[in-house]
């Protein structure tokens, strides 16, 4: 079912889809930046645990998709203020037992963010190809291998996405990347995380995932050979079945 929520005048929209079941687990995903919730890896997660029983919640971060806001505005605390109202909606779901989240790329750093501010809440974490590296791309002003002045940071870069349109990122993301306490928030959640990347992801650098790894003892990262970004330059059957299995052992 489509569902429409409000956060701070804005309209943020998602789906949520449930197995035939009275109580089931769910999982919020959150797709990556220049993306939305209708791309290829969500549909394939979502299809793959509602036939393990779980349900999913996916909703268009603000700026993105069908949900209000401007892109150029977008930052990843923006993108937190959008999981924590998502997250709150889903607490108030009266067929939910226990609740996952994950997320792709940035959405992977709001998920790992989100998820140590609600470690109470959250029972596991699934991390894909997170962008980890953002904070010291933007401290040495690099943007998807596009330089630009960290100091002087221009008021938006523009950017060619996969879909063939541009996005201007807007200043704002750069500024507040620089600072970013991405690995310290990540840190505070103590539940089962598993971490999944490619080993030629030339978006985002390995490293980011290794560095989740090192400050999250209870993380297991697995590097997938020859995969890249989006983790489909070879299978992205493979990613999904080990995020199924995780979900559900």
């Amino acid at each position: 079912m489509e569902v429409k929520l409000k956060r701070d005048g804005l309209t943020l929209v998602g789906d949520i889809i449930k197995p035939d079941a009275e109580k089931c687990p769910i999982l919020i995903f959150f797709h990556g930046i220049m993306s939305s919730r209708s791309n290829e890896m969500n549909k394939k997660i979502r299809e793959a645990l509602l036939e393990r029983g779980i349900a999913s919640a996916q909703f268009d971060f603000n700026g993105h998709g069908e949900s209000d806001g401007d892109f150029k505005d977008m930052t990843v605390y923006g993108d937190m203020l959008d999981a924590a109202k998502i997250l709150q909606y889903v607490q108030t779901l009266p067929f939910v037992t226990d609740i996952y989240i994950g997320g792709h790329s940035m959405g992977g750093v709001v998920a790992s963010m989100i998820s140590g501010c609600y470690r109470d809440v959250v029972k596991k974490l699934v991390l894909l190809a997170p962008a980890a590296t953002m904070k010291n791309d933007a401290q040495r002003g690099d943007c998807f291998g596009k330089p630009f002045d960290p100091v002087n940071v221009p008021e938006f870069i523009p950017q060619l996405a996969n879909d063939g349109k541009i996005y201007n990122l807007g200043s704002l993301l750069f500024r507040t990347n620089r600072t970013m306490p991405i690995y310290e928030t990540a840190a505070q959640f103590k539940g089962e995380t598993l971490i999944i990347h490619g080993s030629n992801d030339e978006a985002v650098g390995v490293s980011g995932s290794e560095g989740y790894a090192e400050h999250m003892p209870n993380a297991k990262l697995i590097v997938l050979e020859g995969e890249n970004h989006g983790l489909d330059a070879i299978d992205l059957g493979v990613t999904v079945k080990l995020v199924a299995d995780f979900l559900t052992k």
